[in-house]
C-alpha cells in the first residue's frame, strides 16, 4: 500500500512531465532541441543510475546499446512502424545486455569499466565491416510524422520513456531487486553469504539501462537524418552520460536530472563557442566530482539539511 508521500511523489512527477510537455507548443525551435537532449540524457543517465548506484559498478556500455538502438530504426523502419520498433530495439538492447552481463559482472573495478567502454567499440566495427562487405557505409532514416516535425515527436517520445524510467526505478527501489542490490552495494561478499544469488541480482538489473538505452537510440535516429558507426557508437556518449549522472547524485532516483540539465546547457555553450574544448569540460567535470562533489549535488543538499537540523 503506497504511502503519502509515494503519493505526493507521484503526483508531483506527473505535473512535472506534464509541464515539461508542453514545450514543443511554445517554441518549435532552439529550446525544443535542447529539450530533447536534455530528455534524452535525463532518460539515459537515470536508468544508468538504476543499475550504477546501487552497486557502484561504473558502466561505459551506455553507447554501445544505443548505437544499436539507432541501427534497429534505421534498418527496419521502411517496413515496420517506427512505434514498433521502439520496444524492438528495447528488447535487442536487453538481450545483449543480459549476455554481456553474464559475461562480464563477475568482474569488478577497473575491469568492467574497460570491458564495457571496450564493448561500444567492439560493436562499431562490428557493423563497420559489416557494412564494407555490403558496400556503404551509413544509413538514412527519413520518417515523416505528418503534422508533428521529427523534433516534436522525438521530445513526447522521450518523456514518456523518461516517465517509464522512473516508474521502473520507484518499483525496484521498493522491491526485493532493489533491497539486495543496496545490499551488494555496501559489501558483495556479505550479500553473497547472506543468500542473495548477486550474479542474477547484477545481470537483471543491468538490462534495465541496455533496454533503455537502445530504445532512446531507436527514438533518436530519425533526429540524424543520417547514422554511421562513428556517430551511433560514439565513446563520448558514455563519459557524458556518467558525468551527469555522477554530477547530479547517482544514490537518488532523481539525481541525475540535477546533473544532466546544468551540463547539458554549459555543453551546448562549450560546443557553440569553443568546438574544441569541449574535452577539456569533461576533464574539469570529473576532477570536480572526485575532488568537490563525490555524491554529487544531492549529496551537497543532504549535508546542507543534516547541518540545518543538527543547528537547530
Amino acid at each position: 500500500m503506497m504511502s503519502t508521500t509515494d503519493i505526493r511523489t507521484i503526483a508531483i512527477a506527473a505535473v512535472a512531465i506534464g509541464v515539461c510537455a508542453l514545450l514543443p507548443l511554445v517554441d518549435q525551435g532552439y529550446w525544443l532541441s535542447i529539450g530533447v537532449s536534455i530528455a534524452m540524457f535525463t532518460v539515459l543517465a537515470t536508468s544508468w543510475a538504476l543499475f550504477s548506484g546501487p552497486t557502484h559498478y561504473i558502466s561505459l556500455a551506455t553507447a554501445a546499446f544505443f548505437g544499436i538502438g539507432t541501427y534497429v530504426t534505421g534498418s527496419f523502419y521502411e517496413s515496420v512502424s517506427f512505434w514498433l520498433l521502439l520496444p524492438a530495439a528495447a528488447i535487442v538492447g536487453g538481450l545483449l545486455a543480459g549476455i554481456v552481463g553474464l559475461a562480464t559482472l563477475r568482474l569488478s573495478g577497473v575491469y568492467f569499466v574497460i570491458f564495457t567502454l571496450g564493448l561500444a567499440e567492439l560493436v562499431r566495427q562490428v557493423i563497420t565491416w559489416a557494412q564494407n562487405m555490403t558496400g556503404h557505409r551509413g544509413t538514412y532514416v527519413l520518417l515523416d510524422f505528418g503534422s508533428r516535425s521529427v523534433e516534436e515527436v522525438i521530445y513526447w517520445t522521450l518523456l514518456g520513456l523518461a516517465a517509464i524510467v522512473y516508474l521502473a526505478g520507484w518499483l525496484i527501489g521498493r522491491s526485493r531487486l532493489g533491497f539486495a542490490l543496496r545490499i551488494i552495494g555496501d559489501d558483495e561478499e556479505v550479500a553473497r553469504h547472506s543468500g542473495i544469488n548477486t550474479a542474477r541480482a547484477k545481470v537483471l538489473l543491468f538490462m534495465v539501462p541496455g533496454a533503455v538505452a537502445a530504445a532512446t537510440g531507436a527514438a533518436l535516429a530519425p533526429r540524424y537524418v543520417y547514422i554511421e558507426p562513428a556517430l551511433a557508437f560514439t565513446p563520448l556518449l558514455s563519459f557524458q552520460v556518467v558525468i551527469m549522472a555522477l554530477l547530479g547524485g547517482a544514490g537518488r532516483l532523481w539525481g541525475p536530472l540535477v546533473g544532466v540539465i546544468p551540463f547539458t546547457l554549459l555543453w551546448e555553450v562549450i560546443s557553440a563557442t569553443f568546438p574544441n574544448q569541449t574535452t577539456l569540460l569533461l576533464g574539469a567535470a570529473f576532477l570536480v566530482i572526485v575532488y568537490v562533489l563525490p555524491r554529487g549535488f544531492v549529496g551537497l543538499l543532504e549535508r546542507a539539511r543534516a547541518r540545518a537540523g543538527g543547528g537547530a
